[in-house]
């Protein structure tokens, strides 16, 4: 498959500017996204950025090139204190739970990839285990030692930051600067081992407690929960590489400190393009678990009660998760997007507007002539996910080609049916392939009853139209109205729709 010209762009957070994406080995592309540290249930946090990194695998595979999307999974190094301190998530909750560190790990990640499988977000080329690459991990420490910018103190290795903020540009991802830093920092207790507060660790010594360690040069330890990505990002893509995704809140100190590590262990530069998707919050909030506002998917996806510190239910209903992916491309991913029960019922109906357009295509009625560019609609849609994965703008046209789905329907313009097909693959292309949505029709839903049901309603307003009972007709009209439920009469007969 050859590659598809193209004006992709995105927005480079190590330049802050939006660049032409030019792959540095075409048609080979090399993408590495930051994955979950299982410990716990998956969340709303988790789905965005699979969700993003999924568009984007999608359609860099669209333009014909052959990508290797690498996603790690943090099942060890991943203290409680990104300031290197603290128990390790996992031991922690294997010690609470009598388990086994790998039980949990393992449990967890099953549920994970559940629920990414029910969001439709495709499998990585490579999922690697940090705790499956000691070996490499320990060979980067050696390297960034041997190079003089790493110390061994009480058997445990730091990155020698302000070293190597003299040589080279320390903050360059997130913009912070050292002296900032240092001056602002409070010291933590267990702290005295590092020689600035700002050094992180390569490699953390085991307490006598812990329960997951490895044979080192230095101590029977683990690795620091930078290490992992530099290591198998590398390993697996080469240096240097196209893409380095993740979430906006691992910028700093973990992005920032994988740039670090590959400068030294490497000698360059390791990621040509840094891409990062921003926040969720909750009525405003940010999300978490002290605010008693954090939803896993599971919740979502099945309508489980969950209440907020002050007592508020937080999940009326269940959602699908489809209308979760939906409700996150809404908005761009550079932006933050809101919960709410309204916005999420609101993606919904718009989700439910689209199927029942695209379930319309096959019915409509051709013309010889047209008074629509579908065409037009089609290059909107490319261009718009051209603009740096801009999906709320093809939603938009995608709403703009339902209506002319609609008004064709209902007989109020012509198409062509050259045109149907364009509709056709308008949206098999963008809210299929590339949005990545899974199209369920409606008559499935509730193994037809919903269909019976409306037609048992439909005849009821039918027979009392026959009858002159206006009013009667007019009142069925309208409750279902006020439940969401939309009837029109058309030449063709009786249709009806979620709103």
């Amino acid at each position: 498959m050859s590659i598809k010209e193209n004006n992709f762009k995105i927005q480079n957070t190590l330049t802050r500017k939006k660049e032409i994406f030019q792959p540095i080995q075409s048609p080979f592309v090399g993408m590495y996204v930051c994955g979950p540290t299982v410990y716990g249930e998956p969340h709303l946090g988790h789905a965005r950025p699979a969700i993003v990194f999924d568009v984007l695998f999608r359609y860099l595979k669209f333009l014909g090139y052959k990508v290797r999307y690498v996603r790690n999974i943090t099942d060890v190094g991943h203290l409680e204190n990104d300031a290197d301190e603290g128990e390790d998530k996992i031991a922690k909750k294997a010690r609470l739970e009598q388990l086994e560190p790998m039980e949990v790990a393992q449990f967890y990640l099953d549920k994970y990839h559940f629920a990414m499988d029910a969001l439709n977000v495709l499998r990585p080329s490579i999922e690697a285990r940090a705790s499956g690459h000691i070996m490499e991990q320990i060979a980067i420490v050696k390297k960034i030692l041997d190079a003089g910018y790493a110390y061994v103190s009480n058997g445990s290795v730091y990155f020698d930051v302000q070293k190597y903020d003299k040589n080279y540009h320390y903050g360059i991802l997130s913009g912070r600067k050292l002296e900032d830093m240092l001056s602002t920092t409070r010291d933590l207790d267990g702290q005295e081992e590092k020689r600035n507060s700002a050094d992180f660790a390569l490699w953390k010594k085991a307490a006598p407690e812990h329960i997951m360690r490895w044979e080192s040069p230095w101590s029977d330890g683990f690795p620091g929960w930078h290490l992992e990505c530099t290591t198998m990002s590398t390993k697996y893509l080469g240096v240097p590489f196209d893409i380095h995704g993740g979430g906006m809140d691992l910028m700093f100190p973990h992005h920032e400190s994988e740039i670090c590590q590959n400068r030294i262990a490497t000698g360059q530069h390791a990621v040509k393009y840094w891409m990062h998707n921003n926040m969720i919050t909750i009525n405003g909030q940010k999300m978490g678990k002290s605010l008693g506002n954090f939803i896993t998917l599971n919740e979502f996806f099945n309508g489980i009660s969950h209440k907020n510190a002050e007592g508020k239910e937080l999940v009326e209903k269940a959602y699908s998760p489809m209308t979760i992916r939906f409700f996150i491309l809404q908005a761009h991913y550079s932006s933050t997007v809101d919960f709410s029960n309204e916005a999420l019922q609101a993606a919904e109906k718009g989700m439910q507007k689209l199927f029942l357009s695209y379930s319309l295509i096959d019915k409509l009625k051709y013309s010889a002539t047209s008074t629509e560019n579908i065409g037009k609609l089609y290059a909107d849609c490319q261009a718009a996910i051209d603009d740096d994965l801009n999906t709320p703008m093809v939603i938009a046209n995608l709403f703009e080609a339902s209506k002319i789905i609609n008004s064709a329907y209902d007989g109020k313009l012509m198409l062509t049916q050259e045109n149907i097909n364009e509709l056709k693959n308008l949206f098999d292309t963008f809210l299929f392939d590339i949005l990545g949505m899974k199209y369920i029709p409606q008559s499935n839903a509730n193994n037809g009853l919903d269909n019976q049901l409306m037609d048992i309603i439909i005849d009821l307003r039918k027979q009392a139209k026959f009858n002159k009972d206006y009013a009667s007709a007019d009142a069925i009209r309208d409750k279902l109205a006020a439940i969401g439920v939309e009837i029109k009469d058309t030449k063709d007969g009786v249709v009806w729709s979620v709103k």
